[in-house]
């Protein structure tokens, strides 16, 4: 999968060419050829392979037949083929982790026909229609899959693709931005364009960030603060539009590793860490100020922390 965030893209493949602005995806099959160009220069986005399962789209389950990413929104291409000479042809095959080379004398994408359904596609994030809490709590960032590649375990997934689009928020009484939690899942987060609502400062478009299985992670400071301050008042209850803004999380049942190259560049912040400093507790007693004992629900027990 290839998330395009500026500028875009020229995508050739075996099927045909697909021209890929910011704000769309590509899903490019295992063993097609393809080859990227880049007709407005540099291009900036985010990646991810995945191995033993196809993008499907997430059951809707109570949702229904609609919602979230609808089959007739994803395009293939149209067939193309280009029969040239084309001497010194370089194709790149990843086999077993490594990369192989071999040369040729013509281009790979002389396929003059296609029928069938695996082939690559590609979605228009725009399009995406999500859904919401209209009364209180915090839902689950599950309920934005665009596609998911899925496990033979139920409740956990190869890799989901998951975004944050603009949408209205408008839960009563709740602490509206992500809560804090730690999850069985792995979580890499992104961000396309705009300010992503957990996180005030510091992370920006092209911008990234890993919270690996059972890591504690959540808002930070500076929004946490703003957003209690706001419980209980008359801004409490307002609905409020989050707008200009497009984050995204692949979230994955597996342990990521972090390649060297990652861990010793010059963008890595450092100081991530500093972005929770100040966290304090707004916890309270009862109303009747004691620290007695308290019951609760065993439907809670399994839940996220």
């Amino acid at each position: 999968m290839v998330l395009v965030s500026s500028p875009e893209l020229l995508i050739t493949t075996e099927c045909g060419k697909m021209l890929v602005p910011p704000g769309e995806i590509v899903v490019i099959p295992q063993g097609f050829r393809f080859a990227v160009d880049l007709p407005d220069g540099p291009s900036r986005g985010y990646v991810s392979e995945i191995f033993g399962a196809h993008f499907q789209l997430p059951d809707l389950g109570p949702i229904g037949a609609n919602g979230l990413a609808s089959a007739r929104d994803f395009l293939s291409p149209t067939a193309w083929y280009e029969q040239a000479h084309r001497p010194g042809y370089v194709i790149v095959q990843k086999y077993g982790g490594e990369l192989f080379t071999a040369t040729q004398d013509f281009s790979p994408f002389n396929v003059v026909a296609w029928h069938g359904n695996y082939v690559p596609y590609k979605y228009d994030l725009s399009k995406f229609c999500p859904f919401n809490t209209v009364l209180f709590d915090h839902a689950d960032p599950s309920v934005n899959t665009v596609l998911t590649a899925p496990t033979d375990k139920p409740g956990v997934a190869l890799l989901d693709f998951v975004i944050f689009p603009p949408r209205w928020l408008v839960a009563e009484n709740t602490f509206r931005p992500p809560y804090y939690h730690r999850n069985c899942m792995s979580e890499f987060m992104g961000l396309i364009y705009g300010v992503y609502e957990a996180k005030a400062d510091g992370f920006l478009p092209g911008g990234a960030s890993l919270h690996s299985c059972m890591t504690p992670h959540g808002p930070d400071t500076k929004t946490y603060e703003a957003t209690i301050s706001k419980l209980g008042g008359p801004e409490a209850n307002t609905p409020t539009r989050l707008s200009g803004t497009l984050a995204f999380m692949f979230e994955s049942a597996l342990i990521p590793r972090v390649c060297r190259w990652a861990l010793e560049s010059p963008s890595r912040d450092l100081d991530y860490y500093q972005c929770w400093i100040g966290l304090k507790s707004h916890f309270s007693h009862g109303k009747d100020g004691s620290d007695g004992p308290a019951t609760t629900s065993s439907d809670d027990k399994d839940g996220e922390k």
